[in-house]
């Protein structure tokens, strides 16, 4: 088509030349016929180079065999559009170097013949920009990820530095409530000791005096009537002491059982007849008489403290002409103790404290006691595996069970 655009040329100089952008103009033979001087000077050739060359001089040789196919179908049902669209699309230099590029295809008509009309841009400085923007973004997302990882280690330090703040605080607070604790208690056991102690040595005074005005032969039963009670009075107070020497130990760590075969029945006969010497006018305590073929292998004066100690608060807090119920139930590998009276019971909101170490019912503050023996024999039986629990119903009785697991003879 060499005078193709003979009659026009003026009108196509004028449109090619003004247009800033690279047009290039071939037909269905892909052979180009038309260029503007801005395509000129993007691929590099003159016009005299490109005229009735085929388009593939503008192409990436690795892409011509592509573009063909691409081509005829575009040709076939050409329409105005982008070229290349979800591609990236590069153009061929004369030098060879090849540079992306962004085509717009035109398709129209002279006469009977159709051409196609190329638009293209140099998009280089584009794909540089986007190049650099997507570097900046990938070393903005390092420095964020660097930042992020930076603060959530700053925030770990600082959770564990809270962490520690928060236990240290807490330990002081515990140190502090039982410090607090101590300090109550220390005052507590003063006035305990100072109350228990006070009253009976005042009995002992006043015994020893009156003995002393009892000079005459005929008053022996008078001055004996007053040892007794002196002698009541010096026992109460030696348990007192054994049981706040019981207290140091456990606390201490330095008890240590005796282990030994001995028969049941010895111990609790020998608690029962103490406990006879306490009992209240019309008192009596029932307790199991066919007990002689029991033999155990256990610690003997911490049974008979634990047996001691809960018949002493049974006949103390119950009423004259009541019956003490002792029972026992062996088993094969423990016994269980029940020991129940009909006493003044615990009131409900004191039982959960019951075994606590100087504590006293309200019901029970008249009463003499140190509130030492019952957390003894919960002490006792834990570190022997045993347990200890009661039942009890205020103004009706209490029920104390303790189970003693056998210890095999080694």
């Amino acid at each position: 088509m060499p005078n193709l655009f003979h009659e026009n040329e003026f009108v196509f100089n004028v449109l090619f030349e003004a247009v800033s952008e690279g047009v290039v103009v071939v037909d269905e033979n892909q052979t180009i016929v038309a260029t503007n001087k801005a395509a000129e000077n993007m691929f590099g050739y003159t016009k005299e180079d490109l005229r009735n060359q085929h388009l593939n001089i503008l192409i990436p040789s690795t892409y011509h065999s592509v573009h063909g196919g691409h081509f005829d179908k575009f040709y076939k049902k050409s329409s105005t559009r982008q070229m290349g669209q979800g591609r990236e699309l590069y153009g061929a230099r004369k030098d060879g170097k090849k540079f992306p590029v962004e085509v717009g295809l035109n398709p129209f008509q002279i006469g009977n013949k159709a051409l196609v009309m190329s638009i293209i841009i140099d998009i280089t400085v584009r794909k540089e920009s986007e190049a650099k923007i997507l570097e900046l973004n990938t070393l903005l997302e390092e420095k964020i990820a660097e930042r992020t990882s930076e603060l959530n280690k700053t925030v770990a330090n600082l959770k564990e530095e809270i962490d520690k703040r928060v236990k240290a605080q807490s330990k002081l607070r515990k140190a502090l409530k039982k410090e607090k604790e101590l300090n109550e208690l220390k005052t507590k056991f003063l006035s305990l000791v100072s109350h228990e102690f006070k009253t009976p040595l005042s009995g002992v005074l006043n015994a020893a005096v009156l003995i002393g005005k009892y000079t005459q032969t005929d008053m022996q039963d008078k001055r004996e009537k007053h040892i007794l009670t002196i002698k009541n009075k010096v026992h109460y107070l030696n348990g007192i002491l054994n049981d706040f020497l019981s207290v140091e130990r456990l606390e201490s760590g330095k008890v240590t059982y005796k282990f030994t075969n001995f028969k049941l029945s010895k111990v609790v006969n020998e608690v029962i007849y103490n406990a006879n010497m306490m009992l209240k006018k019309g008192q009596r305590i029932i307790y199991p008489k066919n007990i002689d073929n029991l033999d155990i292998y256990h610690d003997e004066k911490i049974l008979e403290l634990i047996f001691s100690n809960l018949l002493h608060n049974a006949i103390k807090y119950s009423p004259e002409d009541t019956e003490i119920d002792f029972k026992i139930i062996p088993s094969s590998d423990s016994i269980v103790f029940e020991i129940k009276d009909q006493g003044i019971g615990i009131p409900l909101k004191d039982q959960k404290y019951i075994f606590n170490r100087y504590f006293r019912a309200e019901n029970a503050l008249t009463n003499q006691g140190t509130g030492i023996g019952l957390n003894i024999v919960k002490s006792h039986l834990e570190n022997l595996g045993g347990s200890i629990k009661f039942v009890s119903i205020n103004n009706q009785g209490t029920t104390f069970i303790v189970n003693l697991p056998l210890i095999k003879e080694e």
